[in-house]
């Protein structure tokens, strides 16, 4: 669970926090954002969402986007690569970021670490902020859009995790997607577009992305490996893409971690699973005892803050559940009756507009 909080908190925040600072050798630390894909061709998989938005810079016009997919699918890279190839090297002038998540999750304690809206809010105490944060997040959102793009026809917005957003705030975020519709264009980014609300989803082109297979994901940590003069045996490869599935940061992550392991020795099979499973969430195992106890308002506070506090997905839950599941000592029964309704909550969540009431009603049931 280790790499999903690596992945969440820094790929997506420290990505673009870097980035406009132009802390260059900072950024060469992590390897995830020093092989990221700075060209919409140099991204890996995604061959159908490649087409489409190399097609709509050719054309010079550029619709509201939305994209959607599972986590680190390529979606902030994809709008990273193409402000990129639109602005070219002014890019980061018409560019902004913004993490709906940190908005609507973490609240005022998200807004007063975030020098951007010092101005805003004009405090660093959370005490003492006495808009709401929809409102906040409107004005926020609202300046932004109106400041006149730098020598270019728009600017882009990126919000990521939409699906964080309130109804109201989405409501509020489709006037102003109107009202600068000539001078902004926004790129929605989603696990679950379902949560999004109609005018919201019909007014952007929807974007598909996946998890890249593993002969590109392999070839990839391969390069990796040479560039970083890695002694790398094929079992360890194999672990890599086991552990993976396709997700290219985690893959890179993993790798990263097993080279700081293995010191300068060969990286093995087994340096690969000792340097993540070892880094395994505990909260895990707590919420596995609350719900096989029935402790259901414990299994609440546990969902909650694996969510809001350390940013896990419903996926990350249901992986490390598995996990823990597995190592539980309970019998092949029980192990197998819960793993199936693991399988079937994960399967609501591709559609869910709720990760925490479909992750709830997996724990009422486990006792």
């Amino acid at each position: 669970m280790v790499v999903a909080k690596f992945i969440r908190h820094l790929i997506v925040e420290a990505t673009l926090e870097l980035i406009f600072k132009n802390k260059v050798e900072c950024m060469q630390d992590l390897w995830t954002l020093k092989y990221r894909a700075d060209t919409l061709e140099g991204l890996l998989g995604n061959e159908h969402a490649v087409k489409t938005l190399s097609e709509l810079v050719r054309s010079g016009t550029l619709p509201h986007l939305i994209f959607y997919g599972p986590d680190n699918s390529g979606k902030t890279t994809a709008a990273l690569a193409l402000a990129r190839q639109l602005y070219g090297n002014t890019w980061k002038n018409n560019f902004a970021y913004f993490n709906a998540s940190d908005f609507f999750d973490q609240g005022k304690r998200y807004l007063v670490r975030d020098r951007r809206f010092v101005r805003f809010i004009g405090t660093d105490d959370p005490k003492k902020i006495y808009k709401s944060v929809i409102d906040i997040f409107k004005e926020i959102i609202n300046e932004y859009a109106g400041m006149a793009p730098l020598d270019a026809d728009y600017k882009i917005i990126y919000i990521d995790n939409a699906e964080s957003l309130s109804s109201d705030a989405q409501h509020a975020l489709r006037r102003i997607m109107e009202k600068y519709s000539a001078t902004c264009r926004f790129i929605l980014s989603t696990t679950r577009p379902s949560k999004l609300i109609s005018p919201l989803r019909s007014r952007g082109l929807q974007v598909f992305f996946a998890y890249v297979t593993d002969s590109l994901l392999k070839s990839h940590l391969e390069r990796i490996a040479i560039s970083e003069k890695l002694k790398l045996s094929s079992r360890a490869l194999d672990a890599i893409l086991y552990l993976a599935k396709g997700n290219i940061a985690r893959a890179v992550l993993t790798l990263q971690l097993a080279a700081l392991k293995a010191d300068g020795a060969e990286i093995t099979e087994e340096i690969v699973f000792e340097a993540t499973m070892k880094g395994r969430d505990e909260t895990v195992d707590s919420l596995l005892k609350a719900a096989l106890a029935g402790d259901f308002s414990r299994g609440r506070r546990l969902i909650d803050e694996m969510i809001i506090e350390k940013g896990l997905s419903g996926t990350d839950i249901l992986e490390g559940l598995t996990e823990a599941l597995i190592n539980s000592g309970e019998t092949d029964e029980v192990v197998a009756r819960l793993i199936i309704k693991i399988s079937e909550t994960d399967a609501m969540l591709t559609g869910a507009a709720s990760e925490r009431i479909q992750l709830e009603k997996l724990i009422s049931i486990f006792s």
